[in-house]
């Protein structure tokens, strides 16, 4: 892991990656707004003894500085007022940018974090489809539903390798792609040492199925984010790459905001779209975050 990390970050960078991802990541909290406003629950939280930090990119997120209770046993939790989540997954959602009245997907929902958080965008109309393929998983995503008051949504329980099964086209489709949470390091210390590198090349054939899948699904001028907590470039610009140069008719588009640094165009001696320039990575030793990969792609008309 570390050897490949130099080939692509540096020795400088690497070094200070491997350290960030020895500090304790400070908790984060998004406010449903289908609820109550973020107001309203920063003054109901700082009442019991907490202290709150907005995030820059979430007007609706909060860091949680200081905790006088354990976050996820409190009434405000309980009532699907706000959802533990990390600023990087928050910053999903916002990019794909939902709207009301659209068909929009989510390939691998569960357990929710993202799923509830496009309804919340989405003002809980239009609709919502939220796939998965693991049926074990399906329970905490119909209870995240359910606690945060979600009605606007359709749980399938299925690969959506298959997604042309539906015969549906949609305007929006999100697909955090499985991987191998390389970016979870400073969340999971385990994943320094429990993947190797059979595991990237497994999943990223899965990688690439699942992204042609959404790609096909989606309406002309429809927006696809593809997202990993993982910063392999094996998971990310290549399987992109790949993918993009065979389906030809969609094109990687500019993200509205700067919040990481630019997508690799060259790695491990191969050169690759130029416009992966136009996705991002957020990386713990520079945004103080998990490791974290977006891009944005559309379907030319």
């Amino acid at each position: 892991m570390v050897q490949r990390y130099i080939q692509f970050l540096g020795l400088d960078d690497t070094v200070n990656l491997l350290k960030a991802n020895e500090k304790p990541l400070t908790p984060s909290i998004r406010v449903n707004t289908l609820k109550l406003s973020a107001l309203d629950l920063k003054q109901r939280l700082e009442e019991k003894g907490f202290e709150l930090e907005q995030i820059e990119w979430v007007p609706y997120g909060f860091n949680v500085i200081r905790a006088s209770h354990n976050l996820g046993s409190l009434h405000e939790f309980l009532q699907g007022y706000y959802y533990l989540q990390n600023v990087a997954s928050m910053l999903s959602a916002i990019i794909l940018d939902p709207k009301p009245n659209e068909i929009v997907i989510d390939m691998c929902a569960a357990p929710g974090s993202k799923s509830t958080h496009l309804a919340q965008l989405m003002g809980n109309e239009g609709s919502l489809i939220l796939i998965d393929k693991n049926k074990n998983r399906i329970p905490a995503l119909e209870t995240n539903l359910r606690r945060m008051g979600i009605i606007n949504s359709i749980v399938l329980n299925m690969d959506a390798i298959d997604l042309s099964e539906l015969n549906i086209k949609a305007e929006k489709i999100l697909l955090d792609a499985p991987c191998t949470g390389e970016g979870l390091i400073r969340q999971d210390p385990s994943r320094k040492k429990n993947k190797k590198l059979r595991d990237i090349e497994k999943l990223a054939l899965i990688q690439k199925k699942l992204l042609k899948a959404g790609l096909n699904a989606l309406k002309e001028g429809g927006k696809l984010l593809y997202c990993t907590c993982s910063i392999a470039p094996e998971e990310n610009e290549l399987v992109i790459n790949d993918v993009i140069n065979e389906l030809k008719n969609f094109a990687i588009i500019e993200i509205s905001e700067k919040y990481g640094v630019n997508g690799l165009t060259e790695v491990f001696r191969t050169h690759l779209i130029e416009d992966l320039e136009f996705s991002q990575r957020l990386y713990p030793h520079i945004h103080n975050s998990i490791g974290f990969y977006f891009c944005l792609i559309k379907k030319l008309d």
